[in-house]
């Protein structure tokens, strides 16, 4: 996990003090081992919320694996307990929940532990209190903290920690266990009364374990079976001296011990195992001397994995970093790449990631919100292979890096803009995956985040988790109106496995709502096939019905029948062949332009009751008609549109008639109150937010040659939702 290659220390017997073996994966760290031990059996007095903390590179997050190993009953059986200390090895109880925040945000992970203990949830608190309602305690590990968020510089470790493991940390029930970065250990430590936490920091002489990292070194430098290995190695007594003295020179850092001797096998020569000098003792000093050894300037080493040292997500595609390299540089660095792949090798390390995102993009694994959410997958809906993307080693030498820069946020400006440089004719749609999901991340470190949130295209197909977490890092006052427009739809966007299409379909909505049609007509020009067609949408609240149907001319009878009677304007009539299409909203009485319902003749027409205003079914304009005039669709025109409506609690999908097939689903952050389909397939949906009309553009999908029509299970038999609350008001 990023702290170096694994140590099988298990051939070597006993350690000489204890008469124990050391843990095969971590080498030593028995203190720790110890404490965590007695934590994990709830052994009288040991705190309830362990921290455990610690410089970059201290090998936290190994220590929480090696540990893991030991609560977990199939690894238990693969190691040699027997033989280990103890008081190290925790009883054989049911392994721990282990909510990984690698590139989470810190609902992602909260949602994560609702799934693993099937709580009901619908919000956050109900976590916490379901957590607290449980019979029996429940333990809970959170590893590597520090890499949590999809976006380095939303600070999403601090959000982690203060939304959800101090709250964690306070609930009764819970037994957690945190790695934590130093800067918010304290923190977390704190929020609990005395005797509650226990904070371990590997850098303390309490918990430091040198002759471990001898240990961890003497294994490192062993060669593999078969391999040939530099002099200084080769002999076990020469190896002990050598690994002794770069342990004692690195001041406990496990990440500068493994730098140094991935330096010295990958590059033996000119290497003086009886120079001290030539021994790092920080990360820095094991980039610069790696780079001197090879006769290369240490300032070009830099520049050249500089790129790597920004990389957001899963690592940096191979075919961007001569151009980025560049950018840092302001010079050409073609060359020096050509010929620095032995002098970078130490540091980089490839990872095959398991998808690499379609066209059509993707979301992130899970919700930011919610429970069932995950990743879409490619425009056609079916996984893309993977690829190969590169990154540092470690976090830490990253972080080092960067912080070599003379001006850090000049260089991230410089790779913003060759990012940007890089999308095809600006057209998203052809970006590479890491252009479209990662631009935001560079450009909001570089403080240029705002002047990017304004093409829809972007909004369509990054990844509605990875942009979302960066504009929400953008003080809202900094943010212009397409950008507060996507703020508020981003979760849609994340809560469900929404493609392009259906993102694009929900943000389409969401500009006309806000008065921004330019942005929804981009939308309509970027050649997807986008379910519906938002006609208008008005700010109204205090709706409760919606009833579409057309407003009779002059004379008002026609053959139709009127608002106050019975549904059934008959097609082709003198009336109805010059109505105008229209939609009734049932609103409360003294709403302004609405007129009371029509009442049937002798019915009480006290006042206090609902009343009804018209708008125009097509265009965004109320009407000043009587009610009255308002003719409905029959049972017999609507069964003859080519679409039907079915409305569940919290779903709105309109299918086909003739194929059975949903062609729109619809999803809102609100609940629906009312909705009407006209037979020529307008969708009229009321939420607590307004009133929004729909054209549904799909083509309605040709049906399935079979003896009898196919329906989808969400839609069978299932009658048409009619009218809510029509234009008689609500019969209940």
């Amino acid at each position: 996990m990023g702290d170096g290659d694994t140590v099988n220390a298990s051939g070597r017997g006993r350690a000489a003090t204890a008469g124990y073996a050391p843990h095969p994966y971590i080498g030593g760290r028995t203190a720790v081992l110890r404490a965590l031990a007695a934590w994990r059996m709830r052994w009288p007095g040991a705190p309830r919320v362990v921290v455990l903390t610690g410089s970059p590179g201290s090998g936290r997050s190994r220590l929480v694996t090696g540990f893991l190993m030991l609560c977990d009953p199939e690894y238990r059986e693969r190691l040699p307990l027997d033989d280990l200390d103890p008081a190290t090895v925790p009883p054989d109880l049911p392994p721990p929940a282990v909510p990984s925040p690698v590139g989470r945000t810190a609902a992602q992970v909260l949602w994560t532990l609702a799934d693993h203990f099937g709580l009901p949830a619908v919000g956050a608190d109900d976590i916490f209190t379901g957590l607290g309602a449980r019979a029996e305690p429940v333990t809970i590990v959170v590893p590597d903290v520090d890499t949590a968020g999809p976006v380095r510089a939303a600070n999403e470790p601090a959000r982690l920690v203060r939304d959800v493991l101090v709250p964690l940390a306070a609930t009764g029930t819970v037994q957690l266990l945190a790695d934590v970065p130093r800067e918010l250990a304290a923190e977390l430590a704190s929020s609990l009364p005395a005797g509650q936490a226990q904070l371990i920091d590997l850098d303390d002489p309490e918990w430091a374990d040198p002759e471990g990292l001898v240990r961890h070194a003497e294994t490192a430098l062993t060669p593999a079976a078969g391999a040939a290995a530099p002099p200084c190695t080769a002999d076990r007594a020469a190896r002990r001296a050598l690994a002794e003295a770069m342990a004692g020179r690195a001041g406990g850092s496990r990440l500068t011990v493994q730098l140094a001797v991935r330096s010295l096998l990958a590059h033996p020569a000119n290497f003086d195992p009886a120079d001290a000098s030539q021994l790092p003792g920080s990360v820095g000093e094991a980039l610069d001397l790696h780079a001197r050894r090879l006769g290369a300037d240490p300032r070009t080493l830099r520049l050249m994995l500089a790129p790597l040292a920004f990389a957001e997500g899963e690592g940096l595609p191979v075919q961007l970093w001569g151009a980025l390299a560049d950018a840092v540089a302001g010079r050409d660095m073609s060359r020096d790449l050509a010929a620095g792949m032995l002098l970078t090798a130490p540091f980089v390390q490839p990872v095959e990631t398991a998808v690499a995102r379609g066209t059509d993009g993707a979301g992130a694994d899970e919700a930011a919100d919610g429970p069932g959410a995950g990743a879409a997958d490619g425009p056609d809906g079916a996984a893309d292979e993977g690829r190969t993307v590169l990154r540092l080693t470690h976090p830490a030498l990253a972080e080092e890096i960067r912080a070599g820069l003379p001006d850090a946020r000049d260089a991230q400006t410089r790779i913003a803009m060759a990012l940007l440089a890089a999308v095809p004719g600006q057209d998203w749609s052809r970006a590479d995956p890491y252009l479209r999901d990662h631009l935001a991340a560079h450009t909001l470190d570089a403080g240029l985040l705002p002047q990017l949130l304004t093409d829809p295209g972007l909004f369509t197909y990054a990844d509605p988790v990875s942009l979302r977490a960066a504009v929400e890092a953008v003080p809202f006052d900094a943010l212009g109106a397409p950008a507060r427009t996507y703020l508020r739809t981003a979760p849609l966007l994340t809560r469900t496995r929404a493609a392009a299409g259906m993102r694009a379909a929900l943000l389409e909505t969401a500009f006309v709502e806000d008065g921004l049609t330019p942005y929804a007509e981009v939308l309509h020009g970027l050649g997807l096939d986008l379910p519906w067609r938002t006609l208008w949408s008005v700010p109204l609240t205090g709706v409760t019905g919606v009833t579409v149907g057309a407003l009779s001319g002059q004379g008002g009878d026609g053959t139709g029948t009127g608002a106050a009677g019975a549904s059934g304007a008959t097609e082709g009539s003198a009336g109805a062949s010059a109505a105008r299409p229209v939609v009734a909203l049932l609103v409360p009485e003294g709403t302004p332009g609405s007129r009371p319902v029509p009442r049937p003749a002798g019915s009480d027409a006290g006042s206090g009751g609902p009343a009804l205003l018209v708008h125009d079914l097509l265009r965004p304009e109320y009407l000043d008609a009587d009610p009255a005039r308002v003719l409905t669709p029959s049972d017999e025109a609507r069964a003859a549109g080519p679409f039907g409506l079915s409305r569940g609690a919290d779903y709105l999908r309109v299918w086909s008639r003739e194929s059975g097939d949903v062609v729109a689903a619809l999803i809102s952050d609100t609940p629906f109150i009312g909705a009407d389909l006209s037979p020529d397939g307008v969708l009229v949906v009321a939420t607590e937010r307004g009133v929004t009309a729909r054209q549904i553009t799909a083509a309605v999908p040709p049906a399935t040659p079979a003896a009898g029509p196919t329906v989808p299970a969400q839609s069978a038999r299932v009658p048409d939702a009619g009218a809510s609350h029509g234009l008689e008001g609500d019969p209940s």
